[in-house]
């Protein structure tokens, strides 16, 4: 009596695991695509946000795509600085993890602390309804304190003014490198400068608040108050990313009168 009991608990409880990996199965199947769908729709409105394009209002998902069509994707060769063709479905994530498609940064090189970078990159192209060129906006990312921080960099067509800078994804110290999500600090962006009258990256964040009325205060930012190195790590990865083992191939092909 007592093994048959066992045996009908233990086939119970099997038959349960049975089911229960079924109904999981079933659900991460069938949620796949919305999963999917909401991730791009979270790409897009980001992407907006940091162009300053984000619907006003409630932002649905008919306003960000009816938005979006203005925006250009293309895949850029990061050391040649040409488009390619034909890689509709890259993800930079992943091909930075295959060596393939990815190179090994040099130390003394390597200030955003990625360790690797993909050969290609995609960037985002504003345009006009007359087809014109507004803006460009630029995938960056770096390591700050605790983790690496994903945004975008946008940037008007003199590819040197600032227009908004966003991070996406990060798991900095709420209150501290958390800040790099307040409004009011991404509100200091707009209107600085990247690049020194000789090219080389310009833009620093400093301790405290900067005067405007001193020569220089264009490219400098507020550093995030007792956040010390998540401010050098987001200083860092622009400049890695402006620089020529980031877009700096790319910038100089568009770049106009270059």
């Amino acid at each position: 009596m007592h093994n048959e009991t066992t045996s009908r608990t233990l086939l119970v409880a099997f038959l349960l695991c049975v089911v229960c990996s079924v109904i999981v199965s079933t659900a991460a199947v069938v949620l796949k695509p919305v999963q999917q769908e909401n991730k791009a729709l979270d790409k897009k409105k980001n992407i907006l946000s940091a162009a300053g394009m984000l619907p006003d209002g409630k932002v649905t998902r008919e306003k960000v795509d009816e938005a979006f069509k203005r925006i250009e994707t293309k895949v850029v060769d990061l050391e040649t600085g040409n488009y390619i063709a034909g890689q509709e479905n890259f993800n930079a994530r992943k091909a930075a993890k295959d060596p393939n498609q990815s190179i090994m940064m040099e130390p003394k090189e390597d200030i955003a602390g990625i360790k690797r970078r993909a050969n290609l990159a995609e960037v985002y192209l504003v345009n006009s309804p007359e087809g014109e060129l507004e803006s460009v906006i630029l995938p960056v990312h770096g390591y700050g304190l605790w983790s690496t921080l994903y945004g975008f960099l946008a940037l008007e067509t003199d590819l040197n003014t600032v227009i908004g800078l966003g991070f996406y994804e990060h798991a900095e110290t709420p209150g501290l490198g958390g800040e790099v999500d307040n409004p009011k600090w991404k509100a200091i962006w707009p209107g600085k400068q990247i690049f020194l009258e000789d090219k080389t990256v310009g833009i620093k964040l400093v301790k405290g608040a900067v005067d405007s009325s001193q020569p220089g205060s264009e490219y400098k930012v507020d550093g995030l108050s007792g956040a010390t190195l998540t401010s050098r790590g987001v200083e860092n990865l622009i400049k890695f990313w402006m620089g020529n083992k980031g877009y700096g191939q790319y910038l100089d092909k568009i770049r106009p009168n270059s």
